[in-house]
């Protein structure tokens, strides 16, 4: 009982804070309109956060941060700072540098937050790993189709979708304080430059990251062009109120993958990481490369094609976070979890800018089937960590 009111805590708690990522997506259309924000603008302000996010990861790996501080009084802080930068977006130009600096500070400390949560739900890992931070990487992905509803649902001024993100955010902070860990913590070490060499020189753990590295090239860029794609899709068909369709479409595509990250999780306990991460892109990227091509298709035909590409995309994502608690030294679980992050989050920034340029260039079907080649990648490194000894360490003998 105890297990299951904290890991839900901490599910909430991240859920809550992370809505400061997700604010800007549900209020940009809003600004543009207020504001005449440009496209190079409008693209700053999300991918911005995403940056900060980066440095964040990078910085809190180097540092060993996430594995010598309390990960409750580490996340709190962050919701505390990322809140505030959030809400002073209000004080100052929206054209301005001055929320690009704030909206970078809000992913800097997205860092203290995401993989610390994940951290967190580690603790009580009994053997359902996947499960549990299938649940929060679930969370995670509810949040991200949110603002799409929203945007149809709740038309709010945009001011008050910001303080709302950020009291959520303070909320979270305060909320988290109450969690307790569930024993299974590494200790505290000295800070130790050569950490992230050592985790880099585990070849088991390489390998997970490569996975990761190919799943991460898809699946931010999946999320952010699906919505356009489909409403060009739409508009191009004469659909009436193409834009509603389009944002109801992809909140269901998006958000359906929540179920996909939970059943992923409980599959991949039973059923083993490497097996269940192999068969979700190999299904995953099988999408990416005949969605666009079906832009002329029946509705239904291309709607479910997106459906299944929206719960196979990130049925493996909370995998490969699993795969690293379970094969890295207890000390160093939460370093070598920033680090996975920031290089992913990296590359997920390389493919979200480069689809619409592909697009605009060839067409969608040759932008989204260029998504294809991190799940070719990723399976190909899930298949060599398979047959490696330490993969006996995952899912308890389940590769």
């Amino acid at each position: 009982m105890k297990k299951v009111f904290d890991v839900s805590l901490i599910t909430v708690c991240q859920l809550l804070a992370l809505s400061l990522w997700f604010s800007a997506t549900a209020v940009l259309p809003q600004l543009r309109a207020e504001f005449h924000l440009g496209a190079v603008q409008s693209s700053l302000f999300t991918s911005s956060v995403v940056m900060g996010f980066i440095l964040g990861t990078l910085a809190s790996a180097f540092l060993g941060l996430a594995d010598r501080l309390d990960p409750r009084r580490f996340f709190a802080l962050s919701a505390l700072v990322a809140g505030g930068a959030n809400i002073l977006i209000l004080a100052v130009p929206v054209d301005g540098i001055a929320v690009m600096f704030l909206r970078l500070l809000t992913g800097i400390c997205m860092a203290g937050i995401y993989p610390i949560g994940m951290k967190m739900v580690a603790t009580w890992a009994r053997g359902d790993t996947g499960f549990l931070v299938g649940l929060l990487v679930g969370a995670l992905t509810l949040g991200s189709a949110l603002p799409h509803l929203f945007s149809v649902a709740l038309p709010l001024d945009w001011r008050l979708v910001m303080v709302a993100a950020s009291g959520s955010a303070w909320l979270a902070a305060l909320g988290v304080l109450f969690v307790k860990l569930g024993g299974a913590v590494g200790r505290s070490p000295r800070f130790d430059p050569g950490a992230v060499r050592h985790i880099i020189a585990n070849k088991a753990l390489r390998h997970a990251g490569y996975g990761y590295f190919g799943h991460m090239w898809e699946l931010y860029a999946m999320w952010g062009w699906t919505g356009l794609f489909l409403f060009r899709t739409y508009q191009a068909r004469g659909v009436d109120d193409a834009s509603l369709w389009a944002a109801l479409t992809t909140f269901a595509i998006i958000g359906i993958g929540a179920l996909g990250s939970l059943l992923g999780g409980i599959w991949a306990d039973c059923w083993g990481r490497t097996t269940i991460t192999i068969s979700a892109m190999s299904i995953s990227g099988l999408c990416a490369l005949f969605t666009g091509a079906l832009a002329a298709a029946p509705l239904p035909v291309l709607v479910i094609v997106c459906l299944i590409w929206g719960i196979s995309v990130i049925a493996d994502s909370a995998q490969f976070s699993s795969c690293v608690i379970e094969l890295a030294e207890p000390d160093h679980v939460g370093t070598a979890l920033t680090l996975q992050n920031a290089v992913g989050f990296f590359i997920a920034l390389v493919s979200i800018h480069l689809v619409p340029v592909v697009a605009d260039a060839f067409g969608w079907w040759v932008s989204f089937a260029m998504l294809a080649v991190g799940p070719v990648m990723g399976v190909m490194a899930m298949a060599r960590l398979r047959a490696m000894p330490d993969a006996r360490k995952l899912a308890r003998g389940r590769r």
